[in-house]
């Protein structure tokens, strides 16, 4: 076997791979999806709080 025969088969077996994950639990998917959402949520809450406190800051140099 060649090594271009090897990377045809390895590839075949990725395309696989991806396609059973693809074609896979979609009750499993929707399950994730409510976690994964306030996840985000929590990511942005956390990434406008941040950015209130920066704002603030400046606002408190630049007042002095």
């Amino acid at each position: 076997m060649g090594i271009a025969d090897q990377f045809k088969d390895k590839a075949q077996e990725l395309a696989d791979q991806a396609k059973q994950k693809k074609t896979g639990d979609k009750k499993g998917e929707a399950r994730e999806r409510p976690s994964e959402e306030s996840e985000r949520g929590s990511e942005q809450s956390g990434l406008r709080d941040r950015a209130q406190d920066m704002t603030d800051e400046a606002r408190e140099r630049f007042d002095r």
